[in-house]
């Protein structure tokens, strides 16, 4: 387990059994989504967990958490540095710990592995309390889990889904970057509970979340729930706060709309759980 320090944050590495793998339905690898024949080893046995604690951190009661789960071809540290998350994060001053835990490594792969199993997300949780607890002083031990948001791009969608269904703890927060390729039933079902804060970020190049998102708009109105879609060039903090469901059409292409501008930063500032530091 290894500690980096940051000039803003700090980076902790964990193993936990309770990640999305190793998992049986890979046990022999896996036929991904380029159609490539991929080992077990190297793509579906990784269980790391990498927690950005950002300097300053104050937590006198629960701990609020922001997960994010990468999409295809990556991986936990490819993500974070090809997005800048751990930087967004610090700058954002959200009071809160960001948890990346490895799902499909490097592979066309939506499956959320273990994520399917009832309560394996409450079990993840509760190890990265207890890692928080050993290794980051100013998080006293006994401390529970606070406000949670999950956070994803592409792909990801799947392993959210899987927590919202069976994660066994409440979820206030889902910011999804062109990842809503389907489980429509699921989003919407959360979307529609009016304690949560929902938000599409999507372009046209995804090769399905548009129109996915056009689908989930349809069931909204035709169910009376309230919601806005904007043009990125539109959106600010306060149209993120003012909006519990929103879509944002982007004009740009799929792997560019979470950095660069700081858009997941932005979120996180504007979030419905953004206690500042």
């Amino acid at each position: 387990m290894g500690v980096r320090a940051q000039e803003a944050y700090q980076i902790l590495h964990f193993t936990s059994s309770h990640t999305c793998f190793p998992d049986t339905a890979r046990d022999h690898g896996h036929v991904d989504g380029d159609g490539k024949s991929l080992p077990r080893e190297g793509h579906y046995d990784d269980s790391s967990v990498l927690l950005v604690v950002p300097a300053g951190l104050r937590v006198s009661g629960p701990v609020d958490m922001v997960f994010w789960f990468h999409g295809w071809h990556n991986s936990i540290d490819t993500a974070l540095k090809f997005y800048g998350l751990a930087r967004q994060f610090a700058a954002s001053g959200r009071n809160a710990v960001l948890v990346l835990a490895e799902a499909a490594r490097n592979a066309a792969d939506s499956y959320g592995g273990k994520m399917r199993m009832d309560g394996m997300f409450k079990s993840l949780v509760s190890d990265v309390v207890l890692e928080l607890s050993r290794r980051q002083g100013s998080v006293p031990r006994g401390v529970s889990a606070g406000h949670i948001a999950l956070a994803g791009h592409s792909g990801a969608y799947s392993v959210i889904a899987d927590i919202l269904e069976h994660g066994g703890v409440g979820v206030d927060e889902v910011f999804l970057f062109d990842a809503l390729y389907g489980r429509l039933d699921t989003y919407t079902r959360w979307a529609e509970d009016g304690g949560h804060h929902f938000v599409h970020w999507f372009t046209n190049t995804g090769y399905g979340p548009d129109k996915m998102s056009d689908t989930m708009m349809v069931r909204l109105r035709q169910d009376g729930v309230g919601y806005e879609l904007v043009e990125e060039g539109a959106v600010d903090e306060r149209v993120v706060l003012n909006n519990r469901i929103l879509f944002v059409h982007s004009p740009r292409e799929h792997n560019v709309i979470i950095n660069e501008p700081d858009n997941f930063g932005m979120l996180l500032r504007s979030g419905f759980g953004r206690q500042r530091r």
